[in-house]
């Protein structure tokens, strides 16, 4: 790109010396940039390379926010121009990056510089909008938050200025002032072909939510008290060229923590996206310890495009801290799949069994002899034990009813290895992934979110939902610490676990104790070397309406004490299934072997849905960071105190000694 730096020198290399300047005092840029301000307060992560900004004044606003709450000063490294003065590139450093010249004065001033290599880089894009490309977050040299008020560069940062975000629609004209808004965006234009009834991906879609009349308001009103009751409320939008809001992420302070409990399988729900609810929702969800549903985050987007879900997906993974889950599951759907792949490309990505069955009768329906195909795909899904038997069935199925050219039984077949459960037996899922015939995924929302429902509504519910959930998880806690289990059988496994695993896990697993002693026939087959295979036969049900015999393959290993079913239940749910509890029966062990104890079921570690945080950073001078600090505090002991009446009682009682203390103090003042 033929282009002139600011610097004297040719732009050769951005990181070449060149001659320097700050932005300090009343320079043209510090005007500007504290009346178009992005962020103010606390950012909720550093920089990193990919995010975007609408103007070149943003970005440094951004580092230089982020570099006051580090506690570091900034400068203004490089600016390249174009030959039509237009600017295209940037570098910003800590402000002790470099070294002064040499100075010939008497008296020279002393050095204060250290050549700090921390900095980002960041550059205009074709659409218009500043990425930053490169980041250096180390310095060589002490910070401290406390100390950042002293840098010139920070001058500019007033109290309370905030950037008010226009979400503009046919209905309504309104402002919503949303804090901690920077946007993280995508590469590449997202183009991609994709069949009819999919998310589509095209740049002619709204680039704006459409919101009627009240939802501005309604989203102000959530959003400010959530802030007010949760400090650690997170969230981040994407406005479009014109400011208006595109994209929206939030996730409370308890959803963030439970993923670091429960986020090992994580499943994205975009039905209001297909279905075309009113409200464009899109959730992520885990399964809590006792195989109920927890939310991890929501979003809603303008658009069903590569682009929205990928920025979705990127601002769900921040507010994690980066840690992507090991599964993710969502729909069958081409632009959910490059999103995917793209931003969790070490996550392993599962297709949703249930919704895919579920558009069997209209994929399907109108086909010659359909009841008979719909039986014939069941029997290929749901009953195959090995891949080389799914791979016959399918084929014998798509030659006997003539489906070569079945664009939809093409595509299943392409994706097969992320949907039908004889290629997922390897991958740990917790449960999430439904694999039995006629199970129904239900939504987080069902009873407060259909079709009709407003923005407004929804928010309006939002609260009574996650009470609910809360309540229920609550309830499920008390029962299992507090009521023993019914025990249906006096087995040894049983038994076991019931001093361990919650309730309605136990009651999960109970069936295939129950199913254990209907398995009639258990025979080794093979006896070589360490490894012992049994064939267990049992008699199953199959299309519901009659039942057969099925022989399962076991191996066992005694000395590692390994048992390994075909049927691949322990991935699938996280308890050994009948026929591997069969093998271990007849072996004569009465205990279940402890890695298939698993941890994610058990009642008895306590798990605190407060983040844990630390008094680094905390400046006792701040009265803002004093609240913030204290308030955090003290909703550790409310959530200790709230988990029996006893405690409870000594929370009272311990907090109105603290007020006494308080006000004694106050009164010696």
């Amino acid at each position: 790109m033929d282009g002139v730096s600011l610097n004297t020198d040719p732009v050769v290399d951005d990181d070449a010396d060149a001659d320097e300047f700050e932005i300090e005092g009343d320079c043209g840029m510090a005007k500007c940039i504290s009346q178009s301000g992005v962020i103010q307060g606390e950012n909720p992560l550093p920089p990193v390379v990919g995010m975007e900004f609408d103007s070149y004044e943003d970005v440094y606003y951004f580092y230089n926010c982020y570099a006051k709450e580090q506690g570091f000063g900034v400068r203004v490294s490089n600016t390249w121009y174009r030959k039509t003065k237009e600017r295209y590139r940037g570098k910003l450093s800590c402000s002790s990056a470099g070294f002064k010249k040499k100075s010939e004065a008497n008296r020279p001033r002393p050095e204060t510089r250290t050549g700090c290599p921390a900095m980002i880089k960041f550059r205009l894009m074709e659409n218009k909008r500043w990425r930053i490309i490169e980041v250096e977050l180390d310095h060589n040299h002490l910070i401290s938050a406390v100390s950042g008020k002293f840098y010139k560069s920070h001058k500019q940062l007033g109290i309370g200025t905030k950037r008010a975000l226009h979400l503009d629609s046919a209905e309504e004209v309104q402002k919503v002032r949303l804090f901690r808004t920077v946007v993280i965006d995508v590469e590449g234009n997202g183009s991609v072909e994709v069949n009819s009834g999919e998310f589509r991906s095209s740049h002619n879609q709204t680039s704006q939510l459409r919101l009627k009349d009240g939802d501005a308001q309604a989203i102000h009103n959530y959003f400010s008290h959530l802030q007010l009751i949760d400090p650690n409320f997170f969230y981040v939008v994407d406005l479009n060229e014109k400011g208006c809001l595109r994209n929206l992420f939030w996730s409370n302070t308890r959803s963030r923590v439970a993923y670091g409990y429960f986020g090992d399988v994580v499943a994205v729900d975009t039905i209001c996206l297909t279905d075309k609810y009113q409200v464009p929702l899109v959730s992520f969800i885990g399964v809590n310890h006792h195989g109920q549903s927890v939310l991890l985050g929501c979003g809603l987007l303008a658009g069903d495009t590569i682009e929205a879900c990928t920025w979705l997906f990127r601002a769900w993974l921040t507010c994690m801290l980066g840690r992507p889950p090991q599964v993710i599951i969502t729909d069958q759907c081409r632009t959910l799949q490059a999103a995917v792949a793209d931003v969790f490309p070490r996550a392993f990505h599962c297709l949703c069994l249930p919704r895919i069955m579920q558009k069997v009768p209209e994929k399907l329906g109108g086909l010659y002899e359909y009841e008979s195909i719909r039986m014939a795909l069941n029997n290929a899904v749901y009953y195959s034990l090995r891949p080389e038997e799914f791979e016959a069935t399918w084929e014998d199925m798509i030659h006997h009813y003539g489906l070569r050219n079945h664009v939809w039984l093409q595509m299943l077949y392409e994706d097969r290895r992320q949907w039908v459960p004889v290629y997922l037996k390897e991958i740990f899922l917790a449960g999430m992934l439904l694999t039995r015939p006629n199970e129904v995924v239900e939504s987080f929302f069902d009873g407060y979110l259909d079709k009709h429902t407003s923005l407004k509504e929804f928010l309006d519910k939002y609260d009574q939902a996650l009470q609910e959930n809360h309540q229920l998880e609550v309830l499920a806690d008390m029962e299992s610490r507090n009521s023993g289990f019914m025990l249906q059988s006096r087995c040894y496994f049983e038994l076991q676990l019931a001093k361990l695993y919650t309730n309605n896990i136990l009651r999960k697993f109970e069936r295939e104790v129950e199913g254990m002693y209907s398995c009639f026939c258990t025979r080794q087959i093979n006896g070589e070397g360490e490894v012992i295979t049994y064939m267990v036969r049992e008699q199953i049900e199959v299309d519901g309406n009659r039942r057969e015999c099925r022989d399962f393959e076991v191996l066992y290993n005694a000395t590692e004490m390994e048992v390994l079913c075909v049927c691949g239940l322990f991935n699938f749910k996280g308890y050994l299934c009948r026929h591997a509890l069969s093998v271990l029966h007849q072996n004569g062990i009465e205990e279940i072997p402890p890695q298939y104890v698993v941890s994610r079921w058990r009642k008895d570690i306590k798990r605190s849905y407060v983040l844990n945080h630390s008094n680094g950073g905390i400046d006792i001078n701040n009265p803002v960071h004093r609240y913030d600090h204290l308030y955090k505090c003290i909703m550790q002991v409310v959530e200790e105190g709230r988990k029996s009446e006893v405690r409870y009682k000594d929370t009272v009682q311990a907090l109105d000694q603290i007020l006494r203390k308080l006000n004694l103090v106050e009164g010696r003042l």
